[in-house]
C-alpha cells in the first residue's frame, strides 16, 4: 500500500474556515482578483483553489447552493460540464499539463471540505510535479504564487 502525504494542507485544516460558503458569497464580491475568482458563468463560477496541490488547481462551482448533482437541473449541469471541458482545453494551452486529475468529493469523509455545496476540482500534472521536500522537510513546493497563476488564467474562459 502507497500513502500519500500532504502536510502542506494542515493550514487549511486547522485554519479558521469561512463561517459562509465561499462559493455563494465571494462571487457577490467586487473582488474577483482578491477572491481568486477567474470566471462568472450564467450558473457556474471557476475560481482558484487558494491551497493548491499544483499550480492551476481550479475549482468549478454553481451559484445554487446544494451539496448534491440530483439537486441541479440540466442547464446547471451542462455549463458545469462544459466549464470542465473548457478549463482543462484552457490549461492545456496555458501551462501545458501532461495530465489532469478532475473530481468531485461527495461527502466530508469523501474529503469535501465544503462539504454543503457541490464543486469540481480540476488538477493538473506534470511527469515529476512531487517531489522529496514533503517527506523530509513537511513543506510542499508550489512553483508558481496564487497571483501569477491568476494573471495566468484569468480572462481566458470567454
Amino acid at each position: 500500500m502507497e500513502f500519500m502525504w500532504a502536510p502542506w494542507r494542515i493550514e487549511y485544516i486547522l485554519g479558521e474556515k469561512d463561517e459562509d460558503c465561499i462559493f455563494c458569497y465571494k462571487p457577490k464580491e467586487d473582488k474577483d482578483r482578491e477572491n481568486l475568482l477567474l470566471f462568472r458563468g450564467e450558473r457556474n463560477l471557476v475560481m482558484l483553489n487558494k491551497y493548491p496541490y499544483n499550480p492551476g488547481h481550479i475549482m468549478v462551482a454553481p451559484y445554487k447552493h446544494v451539496s448534491s448533482l440530483d439537486a441541479l437541473d440540466d442547464e446547471d449541469l451542462l455549463e458545469h460540464f462544459k466549464l470542465v471541458s473548457r478549463c482543462v482545453e484552457m490549461m492545456k494551452e496555458e501551462m501545458n499539463p501532461e495530465g489532469f486529475n478532475i473530481g468531485i468529493n461527495l461527502g466530508k469523509v469523501a474529503g469535501a471540505g465544503i462539504e454543503e455545496h457541490i464543486h469540481t476540482h480540476i488538477v493538473p500534472r506534470w511527469n515529476g510535479d512531487t517531489n522529496f521536500m514533503p517527506v523530509f522537510s513537511d513543506m510542499r513546493v508550489v512553483p508558481e504564487a496564487l497571483e501569477a497563476t491568476y494573471d495566468k488564467l484569468v480572462g481566458k474562459l470567454t
